[in-house]
C-alpha cells in the first residue's frame, strides 16, 4: 500500500500546501517518513488526512475561477463504521465550498472498498452545490475511474443519485491531460448528461 502515490505531475500547476485557500495550506511533507497507516499498512506520506482512519485524499488541482476541484481518494471508504462521508464533507468539501468551489471531480482508482450507510451527507452535498444562490453557477459531483464493484456498491446505496459515475466518466487517459483541460473535459461530460 505504501507504493500507491497520489498523482504528482500536476504539482507545477497546483500545490495544496502552497494554496492559502486550501485546507492543507502550510502542511509540510516528510517524504522519508511513513507515519500514516490504513489497517496497519503504511501509506505514502503525500496522502492527506481527512479525518478518517481508512480514507485519505489529495487535492490535485483547484481552479477558483471556474469553481472546480480535483480530489484523488485512496483507501477504504467506510460510511458504515467510520462515517467517512461526514469527515470528508465537513473537513474538506465544506472548506472548499466556502472558497467558491461547486464542481468536484473525485478520482476513485485507489478506493479499494466501499461500505455504505445512509445517503444524508451525499444528499446535503448535492443540494448545496446545486444551489446557484451560493455559487456563480450550479455545481455537480463527478466520480472518475471508480472500480466497477465500487460503483455497484455506491449504486446499491443510491449514492449514484448524487455522484455522477461510470460511462464516459471512466477517463482512462486523464493523466495525459493538463489539469484545466481535464476539468473542462469532465464539465462537458456532465453538462451533456444534465441536458
Amino acid at each position: 500500500m505504501h507504493e500507491i502515490e497520489p498523482y504528482y505531475r500536476w504539482l507545477n500547476f497546483y500545490n495544496s500546501a502552497e494554496d492559502a485557500r486550501s485546507p492543507y495550506h502550510g502542511k509540510e511533507y516528510n517524504y522519508d517518513m511513513y507515519s500514516d497507516t490504513i489497517y496497519g499498512y503504511y501509506i505514502d506520506p503525500a496522502w492527506d488526512y481527512l479525518g478518517s482512519e481508512t480514507l485519505y485524499n489529495k487535492l490535485l488541482f483547484v481552479d477558483y475561477e471556474k469553481g472546480t476541484a480535483v480530489i484523488e481518494l485512496m483507501g477504504e471508504w467506510n460510511d458504515a463504521i467510520n462515517n467517512d462521508i461526514m469527515h470528508f464533507k465537513r473537513n474538506i468539501i465544506e472548506h472548499m465550498m466556502r472558497e467558491g468551489i461547486s464542481k468536484f471531480i473525485l478520482i476513485g482508482e485507489s478506493v479499494f472498498n466501499f461500505h455504505g450507510s445512509d445517503d444524508e451527507y451525499y444528499s446535503e452535498w448535492f443540494e448545496e452545490v446545486e444551489d446557484s444562490d451560493n455559487f456563480s453557477e450550479p455545481g455537480w459531483i463527478a466520480g472518475v475511474n471508480f472500480p466497477d464493484f465500487i460503483k455497484d456498491e455506491l449504486s446499491n446505496y443510491n449514492i449514484d443519485l448524487y455522484i455522477n459515475l461510470g460511462g464516459e466518466l471512466d477517463v482512462v487517459n486523464w493523466r495525459t491531460m493538463a489539469p484545466k483541460r481535464f476539468c473542462e473535459f469532465v464539465d462537458g461530460l456532465i453538462q451533456r448528461r444534465l441536458n
